[in-house]
């Protein structure tokens, strides 16, 4: 099958592969190699941010790949405390810090409640510019999306979120579809903890002759979802996106659907519990300094 029959449409036309390259927890070093390992494989979605002080790494991989710039989708994200102009800038720093012209797609990467609509008033303007092709948030609930949509000109195009079959979100996703808003995996394999281990998993896994991490994939893709796995092992790199030659049946979706838990892979993972404090903003913006 070809691998880039798998996208999903945004509401706005743009294009986005299902499964992308995730590069949270990792450095510059770190991130070149890998994200440069995952283009080689055929990955053409790479998904990094601000936050996880890597983008010049990302930025050095994608330079060295030579891949043409209109088959790369490439996703990076806001840490923001300050609204409108901080926006603006830190925009621009990103973009630096990549190399690259425009963005494919720009997230506010947590809810940040007091500065939400000027925020987003920023990304509307970026996206008017065509500086970036789509924009969206991330760690958004139901009750931020609305307060959100109640002030937005432009609706946000994605929604990141944990998701994987201990967490199906299924209500969010729910609201996310009423309203146009593609729904994308952070840590769809629950970083690597017990769901590999799932029996259910496990047994499915064995009719296909697929590891538990391709079948949980293959669960996300076969749900419409956008999912961003990420591994140092450039095997498990390779694997992660080898999910096209088969599918699901509709009772083993099921069966997995059936897993959820409404658990976070981690309790701070959570974004209605955690506090995104001005002293972790300002370690962030040393680590990219």
């Amino acid at each position: 099958m070809n691998i880039d029959e798998y996208c999903v449409t945004l509401e706005n036309g743009i294009v986005m592969p299902q499964i992308g390259f995730g590069t949270w927890q990792l450095n510059n070093e770190q991130a070149e190699r890998l994200v440069h390992t995952a283009l080689e494989v055929g990955y053409r979605h790479i998904d990094t941010a601000a936050a996880y002080g890597n983008e010049r790494g990302v930025g050095r991989a994608l330079k060295q790949a030579a891949i043409p710039r209109d088959q790369l989708f490439i996703t990076t994200k806001l840490h923001d405390m300050e609204g409108y102009d901080h926006t603006l800038q830190q925009f621009e720093a990103s973009l630096i810090r990549l190399g690259l012209d425009y963005i494919d797609l720009y997230l506010i990467h947590w809810p940040f409640d007091e500065y939400t609509a000027e925020t987003w008033r920023a990304l509307e303007k970026l996206y008017d510019e065509k500086r970036v092709r789509a924009i969206g948030v991330s760690n958004f609930s139901v009750g931020r999306l609305q307060t959100l949509l109640k002030t937005a000109r432009v609706r946000p195009m994605v929604n990141q979120i944990e998701l994987h079959p201990y967490l199906s979100q299924s209500e969010l996703r729910a609201f996310c579809e009423r309203n146009s808003i593609q729904v994308e995996s952070w840590s769809p394999l629950m970083q690597g903890k017990e769901l590999l281990q799932d029996t259910v998993i496990a047994g499915i896994a064995q009719t296909h002759n697929k590891t538990a991490a391709q079948i949980i994939l293959r669960w996300h893709v076969q749900h419409g979802l956008v999912a961003l796995p990420k591994s140092t092992n450039p095997e498990r790199i390779r694997q992660n996106i080898d999910i096209f030659d088969f599918a699901l049946t509709a009772h083993e979706m099921h069966l997995i659907d059936n897993l959820n838990q409404n658990r976070h892979a981690n309790p701070i993972a959570d974004p209605d519990t955690f506090v995104f404090t001005k002293d972790i903003y300002d370690s962030l913006q040393r680590i990219n300094d």
